[in-house]
């Protein structure tokens, strides 16, 4: 990973820290949308709206251009599939976690089969 690619990846975890910042993210799937119609679900101005959408375009995540005299903000979701590419790494990393966990727990419970199968008929019975 290179020195750009680790800084992008930061600017990107760090935009989506905030779930406003996610709220906003998720709404810009439906669309492009201007200041207004993202801070109308919120109980911020619309002042902190714009503060939060320069972090995402800062971290790539939208772009913002003018539609006559609005000013619209665009989902750019390509960060994300970096993000998502560097996370499953780790996914794999717990999956093989995981299934050395299985196998010794499987291993461990071999012993107490052998022993359940290898008790005397009578013990068993007086056990049930």
């Amino acid at each position: 990973m290179t020195a750009s690619t680790s800084d992008q990846l930061s600017a990107v975890f760090g935009a989506l820290a905030d779930p406003t910042r996610r709220a906003i993210l998720q709404r810009l799937r439906e669309g492009d949308a201007n200041v207004a119609e993202l801070a109308a679900p919120f109980d911020v101005s619309q002042p902190a709206i714009s503060r939060h959408l320069k972090v995402l375009e800062q971290a790539g995540l939208i772009t913002r251009s003018r539609r006559a005299t609005a000013r619209l903000s665009h989902l750019e979701a390509e960060p994300l599939r970096t993000a998502t590419q560097w996370l499953v790494g780790y996914r794999e990393y717990w999956q093989e976690s995981h299934d050395r966990l299985d196998e010794l727990l499987a291993r461990l419970r071999e012993p107490a089969a052998e022993t359940n199968a290898t008790e005397p008929q009578s013990r068993k019975e007086s056990q049930s």
